[in-house]
């Protein structure tokens, strides 16, 4: 395939993902990695570093469109700014931990493990759990604990950690609008530091296909990055049209296909 045609696949990609993650409320990574594996295996990339490629290209989108829902939300006053710098060392030094565990498992071993996560947010959605508001919020250190787990499992998937990060916060005593604003700050760190050690991990990888650095595909990155924000605005405006609980229970079903596809592979 030709530059232009790989790009114009990429466009395309970002798109459906955009449109998706606006129609059902998530963070773009869930939807980013699976379709990017699937992209990267039409491509004939080696199995052993599609999913590494995946989740750091993923990881390198959510820098650009995670810092500017980071933005609004600082802008709106919705950013708890102890919270974050409380979570933030944590956050980045899990970051680089969940990457160094990612280039340690097999590619075979991180897709099943990325399998299993997507079937407990299937779970979660299915059953409707709704994270329990809290009135105490924790120390520092459990502070800096809480980020450092929610570092590691995001950067070992390519998210932005919204689905543990707002649960968290809100049993800490935020208000919703609190919990997803701060969560949302909480990704761009989260994001910046995953990719920029994906790079550096994956560097000089014999197995890396044209125009990757380290494991980041630029043309996907473009791609992904010009398209997902405007068609993230088109899945909003669908969601308010369609029914909250058929959304629920087709994207539950949608992750439980991804899932079972990831360890059934």
């Amino acid at each position: 395939m030709t530059f232009a045609a790989i790009l114009a696949s990429y466009l395309a990609l970002g798109a459906v993902a955009g449109t998706m993650a606006g129609l059902f409320g998530v963070g773009g990574g869930i939807i980013i990695v699976p379709v990017l594996v699937f992209a990267f295996g039409l491509q004939g990339i080696s199995p052993e570093i599609t999913m590494h490629l995946a989740v750091g290209t993923s990881l390198a989108t959510i820098v650009i469109t995670g810092a500017s829902s980071a933005l609004g939300h600082f802008r709106k006053g919705s950013v708890h700014r102890a919270w974050f710098m409380a979570l933030l060392p944590g956050l980045m030094l899990g970051a680089i931990a969940g990457v160094f565990i990612a280039d340690n498992l097999s590619g075979t071993v991180l897709g099943t493990l990325f399998g299993v996560f997507v079937l407990l947010l299937a779970t979660k959605m299915v059953i409707g759990l709704t994270p329990k508001p809290g009135t105490i919020a924790p120390g520092k250190i459990a502070m800096s604990i809480a980020g450092g787990v929610v570092g590691a499992i995001s950067a070992l998937f390519g998210i932005g950690g919204g689905a543990m990060t707002v649960p968290w916060l809100s049993r800490c005593g935020a208000t919703m609008t609190q919990a997803v604003g701060t969560s949302a700050a909480c990704g761009l760190p989260i994001a910046v530091v995953g990719a920029v050690t994906f790079i550096v991990v994956g560097w000089g990888n014999p197995l890396l296909p044209h125009w990757a650095t380290g494991f980041v595909m630029w043309p996907a990155f473009i791609g992904i990055v010009a398209t997902s924000v405007p068609f993230a605005r088109i899945g909003v405006r669908l969601a308010h049209v369609l029914p909250a609980d058929v959304l629920r229970f087709c994207f539950a079903a949608l992750l439980a296909v991804v899932g079972l596809r990831f360890i059934l592979a």
